[in-house]
């Protein structure tokens, strides 16, 4: 038996992204210790039932403030030394940097990295600030990858922007996986709603999900085609690239968008849409997306990394350039003019895929046995 560390930067997503895994883990006699920030007694609770502990870290999601993140390094220091795991599996930048110096200085035989997208570490910088921040995040990202033995990634772009920045060791074990794969029992097939079409997105609203294209894009479909509707599911954010809040509200005002806000179980939105739309810049692989072709629903997304990942052109869905509203706009239209025969064969080919290239079985599989578990 080996005893698991995983750290996040957000408690929910121990449940939500890597549930299925920590579960994979304890039913193979594994002990699973959680770290993440915040208070988050449902996700507490949750981890509790599965056998697991989760302890608490200082840590700042966003931004970089030198003595916060050194703080959070002591205190992952401590941590590792005292609960002395035999892996350590962090995701998300901020774990991946100080989760991995700190199990090398500890001394923990095997240190994974999970790469689930590269962010504003890769992004376009605007300003010289911007420019600034991305130096010093590759910079810390190569430290942590001197710390680590082995890197998972979800797509290929993502491992090549890393090995063209010369992130990746020669002799590193690098391990490339279908996203964090799906659960096709949780999200099951739904058989397809009564008209009139319903567009769904669900994502933080953050314009680099694509969030201003899509609320674009719904206010030009609906002024030929009133009878369209367009839900959007997801959190508001403080966060240096979340949407401006009267764009939301101007939207939510004219009725171009149906807005839910944040849900604790998308499943019944999903069963409740027609089509499934990510206007993302950029992901590992889009979780939403993963779920939308489990339930069995055609997916507009951007031919993107990662994003491209999940779309076969014209098959389970339709490729869309990024950022450009008339893309999508175009997009949106024709899958609200092709027949309702061939929006179920898109259907049933996205399920299909789920299946065959995304099975969470699959992909817990693949993890375990890389690492040993």
């Amino acid at each position: 038996m080996a005893r698991v560390m995983i750290v996040a930067s957000l408690a929910e997503s121990l449940v939500n992204f890597r549930g299925d895994l920590i579960r994979y883990f304890i039913a193979r006699g594994h002990e699973v210790i959680a770290l993440a920030p915040g208070n988050a007694p449902a996700v507490d609770s949750q981890l509790a039932s599965w056998g697991v502990r989760r302890l608490v870290i200082g840590m700042q999601r966003t931004g970089f403030n030198p003595i916060e993140d050194l703080r959070l390094l002591l205190q992952l220091f401590r941590l590792t030394r005292s609960e002395k795991p035999d892996v350590v599996i962090a995701y998300t930048i901020k774990p991946v940097v100080y989760a991995m110096l700190a199990a090398r200085w500890v001394g923990v035989p095997r240190r994974a990295a999970m790469i689930t997208g590269l962010g504003f570490a890769f992004s376009t910088p605007a300003t010289l600030a911007q420019r600034l921040m991305q130096l010093l995040a590759r910079m810390l990202y190569r430290i942590s990858m001197s710390c680590t033995d082995t890197v998972f990634f979800q797509n290929p772009d993502d491992e090549y922007e890393f090995r063209q920045a010369g992130l990746l060791r020669p002799t590193q074990l690098v391990v490339r996986t279908a996203g964090s794969g799906i659960n096709l029992e949780r999200y099951a097939l739904a058989p397809m709603p009564a008209e009139p079409l319903n567009f769904l997105m669900i994502a933080r609203l953050l314009v680099n999900k694509g969030i201003r294209e899509y609320l674009q894009a719904a206010s030009t479909v609906r002024a030929s085609r009133p009878d369209l509707n367009f839900h959007l599911v997801g959190p508001q954010e403080d966060h240096p690239s979340a949407l401006r809040r009267n764009e939301l509200e101007s939207s939510i005002s004219r009725g171009d968008v149906i807005y839910h806000g944040p849900v604790a179980d998308v499943r019944p939105h999903l069963a409740s849409c027609h089509v499934y739309v990510l206007p993302s810049y950029r992901e590992g692989t889009p979780r939403s997306v993963l779920e939308a072709m489990a339930v069995g629903r055609p997916v507009i997304t951007t031919d993107t990394p990662g994003c491209r990942e999940t779309v076969t052109d014209g098959d389970n869905g339709l490729l869309v350039c990024p950022a450009d509203t008339g893309s999508l706009v175009k997009a949106m239209l024709r899958m609200a003019e092709i027949c309702t025969t061939e929006r179920a064969r898109m259907a049933e080919r996205s399920r299909v895929m789920a299946v065959n290239r995304f099975d969470v079985k699959a992909v817990n599989s693949k993890i375990a046995s890389t690492l040993a578990l």
